[in-house]
C-alpha cells in the first residue's frame, strides 16, 4: 500500500475514531513513521485500530526545525505519514512547510483524504455550498476580531468559521454586532462526538442560545455564516467603493500610493490590496 520515497498527509477522526477509512488505516500501519501533531494525542486513536506504526512528533513549535530530518529520512527510501490531532492536516494545523520542502526536494506527496471539521459542518448547516469559504480561527481579542470580520461582512458566499470554547460567546457577539444580529448561521460543535451540537438560525439567536446554557460553551466550534444576498453585497460594494474614493482623494495629493493605500484600506476596513488596485486605477495606471 505504501510507497518509498512519499509522504502521506492522512485524514483522522474529527471526534468518532471509526470515521478513519480503511485506506488510511491500511497507510499507517504501513509506512515506517506517523509525523503526529501531538503524540498522546494520537496514540490511543492508533492503539484502537490496532497500528503499532512509531510515532514521532512533528508540530507548529518543532516543524520548520524536523523538516530536513523528515526530507532525509524519505529520501533514503522510506515512507512517513503526517497527521493531526483531528481531521485533515494543514487545514489550521501544521504541515504546509514540511509539504513544500518534500515537493521542492522531489519527494511525492500524496493525500489519503477523509474528515474535515469543515465539510462535516457545511454539509448540515442548510446553507449554500456551491460557493464558500474557510477562514479560519478569528483573532483572540475583539478589537481585532471587528476589523477582520467587517470585509468579511460584506461577502455574499457562505463563510465558515473556527473557534474556541473559551472565545465563543465573545466572537459570536462580535459577529451579531459586525454582521448585524439577523444573519442566518449554524453553530456545530463537538461534531461525530458524544455531545454534538447543531443549532441552526439567526446570528442573535444562536448567541442567546449558547449564553444561555454553559455546556453550550465547551469544545471545539464551526461557525457557517450565511453570506450577503446578492443585492446587498451589491449595494454595499457600491458604498464602499465611494467611501473610498472620497478617502483615497484626501490621501493621495499628499502621500505614496502605497502609503495612501494602506491609510485607506485601515479607514475602509477593506484589504491593501484592494485600496492599492483602486489607487492605481484613478490615478489611471
Amino acid at each position: 500500500m505504501s510507497s518509498e520515497h512519499t509522504l502521506y498527509i492522512v485524514a483522522t477522526p474529527i471526534g468518532n475514531r471509526d470515521d478513519l477509512s480503511v485506506r488510511a488505516m491500511q497507510v499507517l500501519q504501513q509506512v515506517d513513521r506517523i509525523y503526529a501533531e501531538d503524540t498522546r494525542h494520537s496514540l490511543p486513536l492508533l492503539r484502537h485500530h490496532g497500528i503499532e506504526s512509531r510515532l514521532w512528533p512533528l508540530h507548529e513549535h518543532n516543524e520548520e526545525a524536523r523538516t530536513a530530518a523528515v526530507i532525509e529520512h524519505l529520501s533514503g527510501g522510506s515512507s512517513a505519514a503526517l497527521i493531526t490531532d483531528a481531521g485533515t492536516p494543514l487545514i489550521s494545523d501544521p504541515g504546509f512547510k514540511l509539504v513544500r520542502a518534500c515537493q521542492r526536494a522531489g519527494i511525492h506527496v500524496s493525500p489519503v483524504p477523509g474528515p474535515c471539521a469543515v465539510t462535516a459542518a457545511l454539509c448540515i448547516s442548510g446553507l449554500p455550498t456551491d460557493r464558500f469559504q474557510f477562514v479560519g480561527f478569528p483573532p483572540s481579542r475583539s478589537a481585532a476580531r471587528q476589523v477582520w470580520l467587517q470585509p468579511l461582512a460584506q461577502l455574499s458566499h457562505t463563510l465558515v468559521i473556527y473557534e474556541t470554547p473559551h472565545r465563543i460567546v465573545e466572537s459570536l457577539f462580535d459577529l451579531a454586532q459586525v454582521f448585524g444580529p439577523e444573519r442566518p448561521m449554524t453553530l456545530a460543535r463537538e461534531l461525530t462526538k458524544r455531545f454534538e451540537t447543531v443549532i441552526h438560525g439567526h446570528v442573535g439567536d444562536v448567541l442567546a442560545a449558547v449564553q444561555a446554557d454553559s455546556n453550550q460553551q465547551r469544545g471545539e466550534f464551526v461557525l457557517v455564516v450565511a453570506g450577503l444576498p446578492m443585492a446587498a453585497a451589491a449595494a454595499a460594494d457600491v458604498q464602499i467603493t465611494v467611501e473610498l474614493d472620497r478617502t483615497l482623494a484626501v490621501l493621495l495629493p499628499h502621500l505614496p500610493v502605497k502609503t495612501a493605500a494602506r491609510c485607506a484600506a485601515e479607514l475602509c476596513s477593506i484589504t491593501k490590496k484592494q485600496a492599492y488596485d483602486r489607487a492605481l486605477k484613478l490615478q489611471g495606471r
